[in-house]
């Protein structure tokens, strides 16, 4: 049967019935993901940016990105999503040709934001919509299919409030995307205005204290059609990191090392 990750991962997005987006940092966490029951990987710009000793945001170049999801692709047999920060640039064009890098490399979707990095501050409206309009152009183009996610940050970045927030979903929508990302916004009942304003598909990232509390019928009630974990398990590993270093180091107790998990389930994952 043929492998057709770009219709497999459409075919994933049901709102009122979302699936886990898994983002993985490396070809090992992509396989031990998969492996324990993700139906899909997706990069984390930070993650990646931490594998390299870098901080978040606009430190990572797009031959970087792309050979970073290159490997993930091939580590796995689900599909894989790229998250691509900005595009790499601020042009629609640069975009446009972002989208059909991506689409060589094998994956089955990318998210876009509006964020002008490496600033904060969001792109200006037209702006933003007319880079999502060409990305989503340059997906239906690719010979096969493409998810454009199109990510509105402002809320996240303190920018701009939900109702700038429903203005850019509500035009990106117009402007072809396949799929909407507001990410943290204030409250749940704005995650289900959020929902309301598109009939397409729907992310909500699963971050921070109210978040990271919901489960997935909730999601699910909301209207939610996927569910992604940015840098949040890189993080989690970072947590573990930092308090047995300090630990070790400070205290000279190396209690918490002393259970990990076994090599023979990690080995077996990794298969």
């Amino acid at each position: 049967m043929t492998h057709t990750p770009g219709s497999e991962f459409r075919a994933l997005h049901r709102p009122g019935d979302p699936f886990v987006l898994a983002n993985a940092w490396d070809a090992g966490s992509a396989k031990m993901l998969a492996a324990l029951g993700a139906e899909a990987i997706g990069t984390s710009s930070a993650a990646h940016a931490f594998t390299l000793g870098r901080p978040d945001m606009g430190h990572v170049s797009r031959d970087e990105a792309l050979t970073h999801a290159a490997d993930l692709v091939a580590a796995v047999n689900i599909p894989v999503s790229g998250d691509f920060e900005n595009g790499f640039g601020e042009a629609p064009d640069v975009v446009a040709q972002t989208v059909r890098l991506s689409g060589e490399v094998g994956l089955a979707g990318i998210s876009i934001e509006d964020t002008a990095l490496p600033d904060s501050a969001p792109y200006p409206f037209d702006l933003a919509v007319e880079r999502i309009r060409a990305g989503a152009a340059a997906a239906r183009d690719l010979p096969k299919d493409f998810m454009l996610v199109a990510r509105a940050d402002g809320i996240m970045n303190g920018h701009y409030d939900i109702e700038e927030a429903l203005k850019r979903i509500r035009a990106f929508d117009a402007a072809g995307a396949d799929c909407l990302y507001v990410a943290l916004p204030k409250s749940a009942d704005d995650l289900v205005r959020i929902c309301d304003a598109t009939d397409k598909p729907v992310n909500a990232l699963a971050a921070g204290p109210t978040y990271s509390a919901l489960s997935r019928a909730q999601y699910a009630a909301y209207g939610v059609a996927r569910i992604s974990l940015g840098s949040t398990l890189a993080r989690a590993t970072h947590r573990v990191i930092y308090d047995a270093a300090k630990a070790i180091f400070e205290q000279g107790d190396f209690s918490p090392v002393g259970n990990v998990l076994p090599g023979k389930i990690t080995d077996e994952l990794l298969r």
